[in-house]
């Protein structure tokens, strides 16, 4: 779904786990892929599978660092914009928080094409605009959601 706009792209993979969203990104051509998680073990594990796969260390940076938290340095950096951001936090987790973040920041965590994507329970309803951004696409798949965000018009 995302293959047109992966070339080139800045991708961060927000919660990400094993990695494997962000990988999958590299494979399709982003230019360069963030990888933040908060667990020690997921940073170590996505370390593996980015040298198992002899990924270039100049297209990724793994963080281990709880989402929001991670999204706040990167405002105060001024780290460069985003073109997509992949949100996959733990179904139980707080995901208002990272969303009012974002929608209250998006014009420096974003750029102006970019969007944002929530993977979410399909029995968790999220909201369908927060801060600068909306929702024009949500995919069921199973028992889990992706939601698709972008500046409103």
């Amino acid at each position: 779904m995302l293959a047109p706009r992966i070339a080139g792209a800045r991708f961060l993979d927000l919660c990400a786990g094993s990695g494997a969203v962000g990988i999958e990104a590299l494979s399709r051509g982003a230019a360069h892929a963030t990888f933040v998680d908060q667990s020690r073990k997921m940073y170590a594990l996505i370390e593996h599978n980015l040298q198992t796969l002899k990924i270039h260390d100049q297209e990724f940076e793994v963080i281990s660092s709880e989402a929001a938290k991670f999204l706040g340095r990167c405002e105060q950096k001024g780290t460069q914009p985003f073109d997509i951001i992949f949100f996959d936090p733990p179904y139980a987790a707080d995901y208002e928080t990272v969303l009012n973040y974002v929608g209250e920041n998006a014009a420096t965590l974003l750029n102006e094409d970019g969007l944002m994507v929530v993977e979410h329970d399909k029995k968790r309803e999220l909201v369908t605009e927060f801060g600068e951004l909306e929702r024009y696409r949500l995919l069921k798949q199973g028992d889990s959601c992706l939601s698709f965000y972008r500046f409103r018009p």
